[in-house]
């Protein structure tokens, strides 16, 4: 497969930017991380005035073959029934990008059984992975094909210069795989990438952990082979979340990454192409262990810090006023010679 070839984003082309941002009617560095949000936006858009973006949050479906070891609070029938409540407008993301303007699409990319609900896109690529307890979660052309699946469905979204695309999931047991993807990437070890997940108790805890190192020390996994990786350890709706990420930025969009499990899919995307992050905005610090090691060990600064541990691509919609209020102050603020006001002296 092919992977989008990303716009070339130069570091000089941020000082007009910059200069502009500081000529805006206020104090240089009032409005804190919102001024480093619309630069980064900006940036991206490749203009000091980006427009009013549309926003996109595709939630993505997947089984996992780990749930048969026990490691999650919930049946793995849940997935569907929550794919069905999704579809049907009922979940917190359905919520949340109502109240935010925001379409939302659900993709069944892995899930079990059929996901023939209204509304649901159909990708599926596996009926469940494997479990990576006993052996590999997908064969290599399955990953590759699951990466294509988020590719794909962005083809199909109308083309705009410039807009938002946040990336959610739906999947019992994909906390064990985000923390598998955070040790073979990040280096995180097994007790620091697993944590409660769905709200598993201390003896399902340990129990979780363990899984993880067995699964690691059987695979291997080699992170200079991303794909490799993504088909020993990873899942469905990782590998579709990634190949979105990396479509979305060749489109020159900002990508809104949702929570530990979305990071988790952040890494495979961005061992394909380093030059991603550029186009990354971590919408939340998830409460989930893992996900402020691997935020720390990356060095990113996400957007909100809410205690959310949902997933569903409910931190990006959270994010998406904010980020839509960073354009603005870029877009619509007027700069201190226009406005007629006098600028500081030093």
């Amino acid at each position: 497969m092919n992977i989008p070839t990303l716009p070339v984003l130069r570091p000089e082309d941020r000082v007009p930017l910059q200069a502009h941002l500081d000529d805006l009617t206020k104090p240089t560095g009032s409005l804190g991380r919102l001024e480093r949000l619309g630069l980064q936006l900006a940036w991206i858009a490749g203009t000091p005035k980006p427009a009013d973006p549309e926003a996109w949050i595709l939630t993505f479906g997947g089984d996992h073959g780990v749930a048969a070891q026990g490691v999650s609070a919930f049946p793995q029938e849940v997935t569907p029934q929550m794919v069905a409540n999704m579809a049907a407008g009922g979940a917190a993301i359905c919520a949340l990008c109502r109240a935010n303007r925001i379409t939302h699409r659900i993709i069944d990319v892995g899930v079990a059984v059929p996901c023939s609900f209204p509304g649901v896109v159909q990708r599926n690529v596996v009926r469940g992975t494997g479990d990576v307890a006993a052996g590999p979660a997908m064969t290599r052309a399955q990953a590759e094909a699951c990466l294509q699946a988020g590719i794909d469905t962005v083809a199909e979204l109308p083309k705009r210069p410039f807009a938002l695309m946040g990336l959610g999931e739906m999947g019992i047991a994909n906390s064990t795989i985000a923390a598998l993807l955070a040790c073979a990437f990040a280096g995180l070890t097994p007790e620091e990438a697993v944590g409660p997940g769905t709200g598993i108790h201390r003896e399902v805890l340990a129990h979780k952990v363990a899984v993880v190192r067995q699964a690691l020390e059987r695979h291997r996994p080699d992170p200079k082979d991303p794909l490799g990786v993504l088909a020993s350890l990873g899942g469905a709706e990782f590998g579709a979340m990634a190949g979105a990420m990396l479509a979305g930025a060749a489109r020159g969009w900002a990508v809104i990454v949702d929570g530990y499990i979305a990071g988790a899919a952040a890494l495979v995307a961005l061992a394909l192409e380093p030059r991603l992050r550029d186009f990354l905005v971590w919408s939340h610090r998830s409460a989930e262990p893992g996900a402020s090691r691997l935020l720390e060990r990356l060095d990113i600064e996400p957007v909100l810090d809410l205690e959310l541990r949902l997933g569903e691509g409910t931190g990006a919609a959270l994010a998406v006023p904010i980020l839509r209020s960073a354009c603005a102050v870029m877009r619509e603020m007027a700069t201190f010679s226009a406005a007629g006001v006098a600028n500081a002296d030093v």
